[in-house]
């Protein structure tokens, strides 16, 4: 099959659609799942049991269960419960919820990472405990995750062409339908391949900085 620009004309303006869609699931599954991975790390840091344990049960549950069997589930079960949301929206929380608990784990590790001094001395000082975490641990903890945090936007952009599977046509979505409708995938996958990776590679390279940024 040979390259046909006429069809690269054609599909662009379907392809500007799915970049829409990809960068705002990207953008806020990325701000739910830094939010709430926040709160899952702190409160699985309680002394407090029945707020320890039932929150380690959840996250535990959604990181060793797919991502596609979550997106299911929220597109097609919870609307019996409750309303239904929009493909994109159930996209959104999919992907925030299911990345939250990864990045759980990076908060905590860099929580823990900070000096038990630290701890001693704001105690010494009497601050309270809202105090404690909002100016002395957790500037610290942040400064040491960013590079994590990162990657994990990355692998959510990877991983947003599954929510084409609920109906939320990203880039590959609009590339598979374009490709249905008129039986050349060759320009369609080969537009969105490269849209990930200049996507993707600046930011790497964004992260890198504001890594070094922030170590200084």
């Amino acid at each position: 099959m040979n390259w046909n620009w006429d069809v690269v004309d054609d599909f662009m303006p379907r392809f500007w659609d799915g970049v829409l869609v990809t960068l705002q699931a990207l953008v806020l599954g990325s701000l739910l799942a830094f939010t709430l991975g926040l709160v899952w790390a702190i409160a699985q840091r309680s002394s407090k049991a029945w707020v320890r344990m039932p929150v380690t049960a959840v996250t535990e549950f959604i990181r060793n269960t797919p991502l596609l069997v979550q997106l299911f589930f929220l597109f097609y079960v919870v609307p019996e419960w409750g309303p239904a949301m929009s493909p994109l929206m159930t996209g959104v929380i999919g992907l925030g919820l299911h990345y939250s608990t990864y990045t759980a784990e990076v908060y905590r590790a860099g929580i823990d990472g900070v000096p038990k001094g630290q701890w001693e001395a704001a105690t010494a000082l009497s601050l309270p405990p809202v105090r404690t975490w909002t100016a002395v641990i957790l500037p610290q903890a942040i400064r040491r995750v960013v590079p994590a945090l990162g990657n994990y936007v990355i692998a959510m952009l990877k991983d947003s062409p599954l929510i084409a599977i609920i109906g939320a046509f990203e880039m590959l979505g609009e590339a598979r339908a374009y490709g249905s409708e008129t039986f050349r995938f060759l320009e369609p996958i080969t537009v969105v391949g490269i849209a990930f990776i200049v996507i993707a590679y600046p930011a790497s390279l964004l992260i890198r900085a504001l890594e070094r940024r922030l170590v200084r």
